[in-house]
């Protein structure tokens, strides 16, 4: 194998595999709280009101041992209009909360989404694996849309 060839692949896998990782890493700040329960503080959100960044509203818990908050944060990305009750989980320490539900899990992975479709166009052009390239292509879509349908509908 040509050193030039073999420094090109290195290259293109390590670049593939940092963009697989960062999609993981910041999907992970999010998921962790829709996936985990242990000692999370869960419950219901009544949408209050939105900006064009956030949405706030009151909140309900449904775990014991907690107590309600007259005003929790959300991310606008929710697709909820005002009045709406959706279930979520508390972020510890903060009044922000996050989707939980197959909603709350798919949006969560967005990150990881986009990284697999960005790693498909490096793995096909770079490494010259198209069969591999497509299904991180198809994987990354099909995550894209299955988080739009779940917020949108």
């Amino acid at each position: 194998m040509n050193a030039l060839l073999l420094v090109r692949r290195t290259a293109m896998g390590g670049l593939a595999a940092l963009l697989l990782v960062a999609g993981v890493w910041a999907s992970w700040g999010t998921a962790q709280h829709v996936m985990l329960t242990g000692e999370r503080e869960r419950g219901t959100m009544r949408v209050t009101g939105c900006s064009s960044d956030d949405c706030v509203g009151a909140y309900v818990p449904s775990t014991a041992g907690f107590q309600p908050r007259a005003e929790v944060v959300i991310d606008r990305s929710i697709a909820e209009s005002k009045g709406a009750s959706i279930p979520v989980a508390v972020k510890p320490g903060t009044d922000e909360v996050v989707r939980t539900g197959a909603a709350g899990l798919l949006h969560a992975w967005l990150p990881l989404g986009g990284a697999l479709l960005l790693a498909s166009v490096v793995v096909a052009g770079g490494l010259r694996l198209p069969r591999v390239a497509w299904a991180l292509a198809l994987t990354g879509g099909a995550l894209l849309t299955a988080s739009f349908v779940t917020l949108a509908f």
